[in-house]
């Protein structure tokens, strides 16, 4: 009775990060709702991920954090009518701690998607989609909330988070709204260990998120296919939560 179904017969979608997780879902969602979708992931082609399904995208090789990937990336493209920033994750050089190891996450989990997103707006510019183009940004509740142990990573997602205000009003004119997602706590590779230990998941689960159970990237595939719809575009620049309730405790 309150199922909702989407149709995105036509739109070109790009993915970055498609290959796991919360970009595997989305990108599904996406391609189930009639896109043709490109995904990014680091190997050299999709035989080189027996794990995972991906015979129904297309496939580009990315790696985020190198400038000169990114910038072959967005060259390779053709129309584009939505961009999804996804790809990133904590301690790509070890700890965060560390300066050094703080400006690793920073360049691939922020610097990265900020350079894809400026090199497509000529492509979203030129879109012709029902609401305008869209971008959507993976950010996070690190966000929000102190992540003791990824300083490196809260901070990107944090300056993504005023990127998407800031592109918002900037692109304004053009067509382009640019939103945001915040995942809580989702059930994915990356967060599968933590998943083992009782006493992380009485106080992330128990405490911090009210409805009682980890998200999906279903969940957070809904509110992002959500943000590009026609329906949403009076939305830009705002970023929804898909925590369970994690920024009300």
């Amino acid at each position: 009775m309150n199922s909702v179904s989407f149709d995105f017969a036509g739109a070109n979608v790009l993915v970055t990060g498609g290959t796991s997780g919360i970009g595997h879902g989305i990108a599904t969602a996406f391609a189930k709702a009639g896109a043709a979708v490109t995904v990014t992931g680091t190997r050299g082609s999709t035989a080189d991920y027996s794990d995972v399904e991906l015979g129904a995208f297309s496939y580009r090789q990315c790696q985020i954090q190198d400038p000169e990937s990114v910038d072959a990336l967005a060259g390779s493209l053709g129309e584009l009518d939505i961009l999804v920033n996804n790809a990133g994750g904590p301690y790509p050089a070890g700890d965060e701690y560390d300066p050094d190891g703080y400006v690793a996450s920073v360049t691939q989990n922020m610097l990265g998607p900020m350079r894809l997103t400026m090199r497509c707006h000529e492509r979203l510019a030129a879109s012709q989609a029902p609401g305008g183009a869209s971008v959507v940004t993976v950010v996070s509740m690190s966000a929000f909330r102190s992540a003791i142990f990824v300083p490196g990573y809260g901070s990107s997602k944090m300056g993504l988070l005023s990127l998407t205000m800031n592109l918002s009003r900037r692109w304004a004119n053009d067509g382009i709204r640019v939103n945001a997602i915040a995942p809580g706590l989702i059930d994915t590779r990356m967060t599968h260990p933590a998943m083992g230990i009782p006493e992380v998941m009485d106080v992330e689960i128990g405490f911090h998120t009210p409805l009682g159970r980890p998200g999906t990237p279903q969940d957070c595939a809904g509110a992002a296919l959500f943000l590009c719809t026609e329906a949403a575009s009076y939305i830009t620049g705002a970023t929804i939560a898909v925590d369970g309730g994690y920024l009300t405790v």
